[in-house]
């Protein structure tokens, strides 16, 4: 069967080409009757229209793309569903590469195909990618780091601002020696939380021991393991609180801490970020900090719809987040380390 044209679809219709044009393309100058007349016979005859032409007519192809080396976790499937929703509505697609291959995320990013790019990937897209960004005036937005040029702006958290927020509830409650459960060193919300915890610290006075700072890696199983070494290495003398880098290495700090036989939070407290759905209906359930990802995915939508649009350059824009507290943490009952022997 032969394949239908614009021309069929005009005839069809009893339109002009041009008018089947701007139908297909939103414009303002086709009343609603007339459009839908135009859809209504587009759909009667099965014709696709061609992207690649569109695309040579306007220099936009509609077509956003996200790029990141994992899409595992609730993070990121409120945030791409949100960009996505937000996307819809601007009359573009977004499309989502999934790679941990530096070369494969430059060559999607250089290839043309897409008139802007989210990036999430602080390992592999570096300082000399970004250059490389700004001298081929390629419009991103950062997810994971603050950046700002012309053409290549940022939307994330006030991850320094809740680290302060949630080791200083920590302190308020009493507790003098607070761990840390940090990542991976170029991974910007970690980095930034550390910050603000060893701020709040530092303003109170509280010793920092480089015994209590453990390696997490944002996952439940290492978070836990971490945990459990500290404990037989050091005898089992713990601090009386940890902040972990996210809810899933705060879950796994608090199965460690359980098996080892302490109580949380009447032993020792746990508090980690994102609040995750889990984090509601875990026991003990996790204090943390909700971060507002939904926001962050309609806020780079927009960003990017602005300077495609040159109504706008590159600029960045921080989040805050909203401290809540559960049941996982509470006034410290020791004074200073938590040290607990079996009976």
């Amino acid at each position: 069967m032969k394949k239908a044209t614009i021309k069929d679809v005009a005839r069809e219709a009893g339109v002009a080409l041009s008018t089947v044009s701007n139908a297909m393309n939103g414009s303002s100058l086709v009343t609603e009757e007339t459009r839908e007349k135009v859809m209504e016979a587009a759909k009667k005859l099965n014709y696709v229209p061609n992207m690649n032409g569109r695309f040579l007519k306007s220099g936009r192809s509609r077509q956003l793309c996200f790029i990141t080396s994992s899409i595992s976790g609730e993070y990121f499937y409120r945030l791409t569903d949100s960009m996505n929703a937000e996307c819809e509505k601007n009359g573009y697609c977004l499309n989502i590469v999934v790679t941990r291959d530096k070369n494969t995320m430059m060559n999607n990013v250089l290839g043309g195909r897409f008139d802007g790019f989210f990036l999430f990937e602080g390992e592999r897209i570096a300082a000399e990618e970004l250059e490389r960004l700004e001298k081929e005036h390629i419009v991103a937005i950062m997810l994971d780091r603050k950046y700002v040029k012309k053409t290549i702006g940022s939307v994330v958290f006030d991850s320094y601002q809740a680290g302060y927020e949630i080791t200083k509830h920590l302190i308020n409650l009493g507790h003098k020696r607070i761990g840390f459960l940090d990542s991976a060193s170029d991974i910007y919300d970690c980095s930034e939380r550390k910050r603000g915890y060893q701020k709040a610290l530092e303003e109170h006075g509280i010793a920092l021991l480089e015994k209590d700072i453990l390696q997490g890696f944002f996952d439940e199983n290492i978070s836990y393991s971490a945990v459990i070494a500290q404990a037989h290495l050091y005898h089992r003398d713990l601090p009386t609180a940890y902040v972990a880098g996210n809810d899933k290495s705060a879950i796994g700090c608090v199965k460690a801490l359980q098996f080892l036989g302490f109580r949380v939070p009447e032993d020792i407290s746990v508090a980690g970020f994102d609040d995750i759905e889990l984090s509601r209906y875990f026991t003990p359930s996790l204090t943390t900090v909700r971060n507002p990802i939904e926001e962050q995915g309609r806020a780079a939508v927009d960003l990017m719809v602005e300077i495609l649009d040159k109504k706008a350059e590159g600029r960045s824009r921080e989040l805050k987040g909203i401290l809540v507290p559960r049941n996982s943490t509470g006034i410290c009952m020791g004074s200073g380390s938590a040290v607990y022997h079996y009976v």
